[in-house]
Order: structure tokens, then sequence, then C-alpha cells
């Protein structure tokens, strides 16, 4: 079986690592399906979409210059509508705002005042 780009084929995933799932075919060659390609939603944990030892089918997306396989699972997937973003954080309490405006405001007064009058070294007493 020949895997040239833009070829389906099926799978077994032989190891799971935090950037990507090996894939081993039938002919013996093994290719990785990075971990952007695993789903069309963001992935912050494969092991959470992917197990060693699954069969699944993949998408020969082409070879790396070393003549390694690039794969996909994603593009065998139907792409949703709208792809979920990641939740916006709300707005904090308008207390923490105007102190954090306070904050900004007097660390701007002091980085340009410029430095403030000299300080004498404080001499150490003896016992």
């Amino acid at each position: 079986m020949q895997l040239d780009s833009g070829a389906v084929a099926e799978g077994r995933i032989t190891r799971v690592t935090d950037f990507g799932a090996f894939i081993q075919f039938e002919n013996g060659e093994t290719g990785l399906v990075h971990i952007s390609q695993i789903a069309h939603s963001f992935v912050r944990n494969i092991h959470d979409h992917v197990h060693e030892g699954d069969t699944v089918e993949v998408k020969v997306l082409g070879r790396d210059e070393r003549g390694r396989l690039d794969l996909s699972i994603k593009e065998l997937l139907e792409e949703p509508e709208e792809v979920p973003r990641p939740r916006a954080i709300g707005r904090q309490s308008p207390q923490f705002e105007a102190k954090l405006r306070s904050f900004m405001r007097d660390a701007k007064e002091r980085t340009t005042a410029g430095p403030g009058p000299a300080k004498k070294p404080s001499a150490k007493r003896k016992k």
C-alpha cells in the first residue's frame, strides 16, 4: 500500500505524546498526527481524544524533508459550523479596577519623577 499525499488510510496508534500521536500502518510505515491535526477545536490534552492501541482513519498530508509521514485526523472530520473559541475572562469588580488604576498612576509617577535625594550610607555601630 503506497501512502501518498491525499491518501486516506487506517492505522493503529502506537504512541501518544504531548505533541501528537504516532500511527503505524499495515505496511510497517509510521507517521505522526500533530496535536493541531487531532480535532477542529483546541486540544488541551491529547489523551482526551486518542489512546494508544486505538485504530484511526487518517489522511496523509504529505512527507517532510526526511520522508516522514505527516498525518491528519481533523481533515477527515466534518468541520463544525463555528469553531468554539476559548471563553473570555469577565470584567473585574469596579473596586479592583479602581485600585489597579491608582497603582498604575502611582507607579508611573514614581518612575517619571527621577531619582530621589541621595541617602548617606548608615554607619555601622561597633560593639
